[in-house]
């Protein structure tokens, strides 16, 4: 992965970029707007699984009270880049629940377009932002939360290095994390 200039990571197939609040509030408003920001096509079942109308509604208000500062500390839009096979299409997204806590964690959480699911790249899009993550030094541990029903989800989490918990909370999550490399806790 390589991190660029520009709220934007790039891995071997994708181009992920921070969303600002006027991309949330496109997408919110006119998806065709999202598409012309992203400069990329848009499905129009567009947005992927969790990521609803509810977590796009989150993460505007999130963006909304924290300005330009958290930038890159909520959604990622993953595009995979124009090729010879076609255009660049919005595929996915994936990003944070917010900047690092008091103790270093930050979450993660990804969902990805049913027509591109199988194909890696909630995989890609996982290992990029637990990159990114530890890119800064406040973060100690990566985690995430799915259910034991989700093997998807599992599979990337634990295909990215993430240790999973083996119990579900009383929610009925397992809680995956992985830790920098040299911290303890």
């Amino acid at each position: 992965m390589t991190i660029g200039t520009s709220g934007r990571l790039f891995t071997n197939r994708l181009d992920l970029v921070a969303a600002t609040l006027d991309h949330i509030r496109a997408e919110l408003e006119a998806p065709e707007r999202l598409s012309s920001l992203l400069d990329a096509l848009v499905e129009p079942s567009w947005p992927p699984g969790e990521y609803d109308r509810g977590a796009q509604e989150f993460f505007r208000d999130r963006m909304n009270e924290g300005g330009n500062a958290v930038i890159g500390w909520y959604v990622w839009y993953a595009i995979r880049r124009e090729d010879p096979d076609g255009p660049a299409v919005l595929i996915g997204s994936g990003g944070y629940f917010g900047p690092p806590n008091e103790e270093g964690d930050v979450e993660i959480g990804f969902s990805v377009m049913p027509s591109r699911e199988g194909k890696g790249y909630a995989t890609e899009i996982a290992a990029a932002l637990v990159e990114n993550a530890f890119s800064d030094p406040r973060v100690r541990r990566v985690i995430a939360h799915t259910t034991p029903a989700n093997a998807g989800s599992c599979n990337v989490l634990e295909k990215g290095g993430c240790r999973g918990g083996s119990e579900p909370d009383e929610s009925g999550q397992i809680l995956f994390e992985i830790k920098r490399a040299g911290k303890t806790r």
